[in-house]
């Protein structure tokens, strides 16, 4: 399996080398070649196999230069009821007729980002070891990707971890996740700014070439293909336990801010996967939304973008579109790169209302949307609450709200739980008026002793700090 960058760059490259790369020189992100194709009979051999067997099957259609015996020890390693609290790993549950929730909040950090970045540290240091080297991780966060990507990483051998958030704009609860942390080799950077600020540092940083290979810097974003690639098998399990044969179409609604947890819907769907409609769900930074309505792609300024009750949403540049769009306008990088580089770069926003391509997002790749607000959100959680005694966290409220709107009798509508609602207290508090239980492991954890630095929105303070903290 051979992979390409969306904006063109000839180099084509195994899964290890871009496992510790991150972007494309280009700037471009990586995919496949060519989408595996899943058909009817191994579908059939893959529905009663347990999670890790399910992500063994799944990830060696993509990963060739990791022998399968350590691949499958890998998977069986990060996959477990110890890791995860269940057996089924992403236990799938009825909330109304025809209405599911699919939990993948229940790891180490509390969301869903631990599905994948349990496996992320995992394949991290297996390749680190195998070449004798070390990687210095830098990360963008709007609140789960950096406690998910930190759990992970602790105490890995050959891995350091910097990973920037917007000061302030983190819930509490959050905040102290990532900052308790007192391992030597996590580095915590609070950017005066917001996420996206956060995120241009990481691909500013990224696109040096010269300091990305001095310093040995990969990235546990959502540009990073393999972690994008291990959420692809939640959508096979929960597809699984919605329906009993294979003949029958399922749909995904997805809390979107960054376009990653639905990408990988995207990919699964592209596989063979029978996905009827993959919902994005939005909040007030309704950029996805404005595009799935209307075929503009507009960026938001960070003094335009929403400090919402669903934090880990507020993001008004969507990293991983690039990836859907690409495949959106037939895989063609010159396109992509005028989209991307000219029209997004120089104007701040593309226009694909006119093109032909942009009819296809509905039709061929499936894709709808909704958008929410924080009055739709306490509706949304009091009313979950009231009718199925089940507390659900701000974004998962956004997922549930835009699923209702787009339900097709007969067919099974999968909501993506995304975090435990004690990530978002406050919220929880003003819709019903008590604080959600908290796991024992993490009471008092807002009084612990923080370890953060504070820096300007500049790449070039952040990669002073890097090479200070990497002598």
């Amino acid at each position: 399996m051979n992979y390409l960058s969306t904006r063109g760059h000839p180099d084509r490259k195994r899964f290890c080398e871009i496992l510790l790369e991150g972007l494309a020189p280009d700037g471009g992100l990586y995919l496949p070649e060519t989408y595996p194709q899943v058909h009817t009979a191994t579908l059939a051999k893959w529905r009663a196999l347990p999670y890790a067997e399910l992500a063994f099957e799944i990830l060696s259609l993509y990963i060739d230069d990791i022998p399968p015996a350590d691949l499958k020890a890998i998977c069986a390693k990060t996959y477990t009821a110890e890791v995860f609290g269940t057996d089924e790993i992403v236990p799938l549950r009825e909330l109304e007729d025809g209405v599911y929730l699919e939990a993948l909040s229940n790891g180490p950090t509390l969301a869903f980002k631990d599905m994948a970045m349990q496996l992320l540290g995992n394949l991290f240091e297996y390749e680190l070891a195998r070449r004798g080297s070390e990687l210095n991780i830098l990360g963008a966060t709007s609140g789960d990707t950096g406690s998910a990507a930190e759990y992970a990483m602790r105490g890995k051998k050959g891995v350091r971890v910097f990973m920037t958030s917007p000061d302030g704009r983190m819930s509490p609860f959050q905040q102290a996740q990532m900052f308790s942390l007192q391992d030597a080799n996590i580095h915590n950077i609070a950017i005066t700014g917001v996420f996206d600020d956060c995120q241009d540092i990481v691909k500013a940083v990224s696109n040096d070439l010269g300091f990305k290979r001095k310093y040995r810097i990969g990235t546990v974003n959502s540009i990073n293909w393999a972690r994008l690639l291990a959420q692809v098998v939640y959508y096979f399990a929960g597809y699984f336990q919605a329906t009993a044969s294979n003949d029958k179409p399922v749909s995904f609604t997805v809390p979107s801010g960054n376009f990653g947890n639905v990408c990988a819907g995207h990919v699964a769907r592209m596989m063979g996967l029978p996905i009827q409609t993959l919902v994005v769900a939005t909040n007030e930074n309704d950029v996805l939304d404005e595009f799935f309505r209307t075929g503009v792609y507009r960026v938001r300024a960070a003094v335009d973008t929403h400090e919402t009750s669903s934090p880990s949403m507020d993001i008004s540049k969507a990293s991983n579109f690039e990836r859907f769009v690409f495949d959106l306008v037939g895989r063609d990088s010159a396109r992509l790169r005028q989209l991307f580089v000219d029209d997004l770069g120089l104007q701040g926003s593309f226009d694909l209302s006119a093109d032909p391509a942009f009819k296809q997002a509905a039709g061929r790749f499936g894709f709808r949307s909704g958008r929410s607000t924080h009055a739709d959100r306490l509706a949304t959680i009091r009313d979950t609450e009231k009718r199925f005694a089940t507390l659900i966290d701000p974004h998962t409220a956004d997922g549930l709200k835009a699923a209702r709107e787009q339900i097709t009798p007969g067919v099974p509508m999968v909501v993506l739980e995304t975090a435990l609602p004690i990530k978002f207290a406050a919220t929880l508090v003003e819709a019903l008026g008590e604080e959600p239980a908290r796991p024992k492991k993490f009471e008092g954890i807002e009084a612990l002793p923080k370890r953060v630095v504070k820096l300007p929105a500049d790449a070039e303070a952040v990669k002073a700090y890097i090479a200070e903290n990497c002598d």
